[in-house]
């Protein structure tokens, strides 16, 4: 029972994988595909690639995952824990895709944790918690805006007396080296989050006792990841390139350049498992507010922070109700 648990843990945490893919695949390439400068097909295998390649860059963020956020309790009710923990964010991610919502599948599984946790009668580490997570996402937000706002005034004092249909062309192409760079940051971080849990589930079966991360895990996680990127996630795609503002190849360029940049720096520096999601959104707001504070759909990007808000407890709480049925049923 406990190896077909363990089976059953990882086969749903590489579904989550699969569906952070296909729910997070809009942040690498909605701007480049809303500005044409790439395809959509084009972009999502770019973006599938690239996933693939940033999930092998790092360990730091997985390492933040396994451990520091909650008790690692050993036998059926630890993976019982687990398994109500990826539920939680598997059914978050499915409902903001449905509604197309930009919400953030880190948070969602984060959330789940913490509510599988609590169900489970097992430790918070609630200041691991709050340095790890919480601090991060009200952070990343705010420096992705603030960023954003700054390097789109860099670029507009740059090319000030360029040609401005040469210029948007130029940075047609340059975005194809951002948005590569988003997808790799984007593969460094949320297939390393996925890599942290079945890492959990293999030190709760005790197959193992150290926190290294087998090159099976790295391999399969950053696959599956690959894979629901190139699914497509043409719902929340279409919101974060065309709603929130109409953006041109220089605010493209900008927004993902900024977003590469912050996510490069939470995994190297700080080992910070943020949210991609939120720092592209907030880097489009950022770059479009050098335009006209009004270019913004305000009203949009309240309902997607609202959106984050309501990510962790919403997520916390399926994975509350998760546990409690798997533990009737067991």
């Amino acid at each position: 029972m406990d190896t077909f648990a363990l089976i059953v843990t990882i086969g749903v945490a590489f579904f989550f994988t699969y569906t952070n893919g296909f729910h997070d695949s809009a942040n690498a390439i909605a701007t480049s595909v809303s500005t044409r400068a790439l395809t959509p097909r084009v972009a999502l295998l770019m973006a599938a690639v690239m996933n693939l390649a940033g999930a092998f860059l790092g360990s730091g963020v997985a390492e933040t995952v396994s451990e520091g956020l909650i008790e690692t309790p050993h036998g059926s009710g630890g993976m019982a824990i687990l398994f109500a923990a990826l539920v939680g964010a598997i059914v978050w991610n499915l409902i903001t895709w449905y509604f197309g919502l930009p919400s953030s599948s880190s948070h969602a599984l984060f959330g789940g944790m913490v509510g599988a946790a609590l169900a489970g009668g097992i430790a918070v580490y609630w200041t691991g918690v709050l340095e790890k997570i919480v601090l991060p996402m009200f952070l990343s937000p705010i420096v992705g805006m603030l960023l954003g706002y700054l390097v789109m005034l860099g670029i507009m004092w740059m090319f000030r007396r360029a040609n401005p249909h040469k210029a948007k062309r130029g940075f047609r192409i340059a975005q194809t080296v951002s948005a590569a760079a988003m997808a790799l940051g984007h593969g460094l971080q949320d297939a390393q989050k996925t890599m942290g849990v079945v890492v959990m589930a293999l030190t709760i079966a005790d197959v193992q006792e150290h926190d290294n991360i087998p090159v099976w895990v790295k391999i399969s996680c950053a696959v599956m990841l690959s894979l629901g990127t190139y699914a497509g996630g043409w719902r929340i795609m279409r919101t974060l390139g065309r709603r929130i503002i109409e953006l041109d190849p220089p605010q493209g360029f900008a927004a993902e350049t900024t977003a590469a940049s912050v996510m490069y720096a939470a995994s190297y520096l700080f080992h910070a498992p943020i949210s991609t999601t939120h720092v592209i959104t907030s880097a489009i707001m950022g770059v479009g507010a050098t335009k006209r504070l009004s270019a913004v759909r305000w009203g949009v990007a309240k309902n997607i922070v609202a959106g984050w808000f309501i990510t962790m407890p919403a997520a916390a709480a399926v994975a509350a109700v998760c546990y409690g049925a798997v533990t009737l049923v067991s």
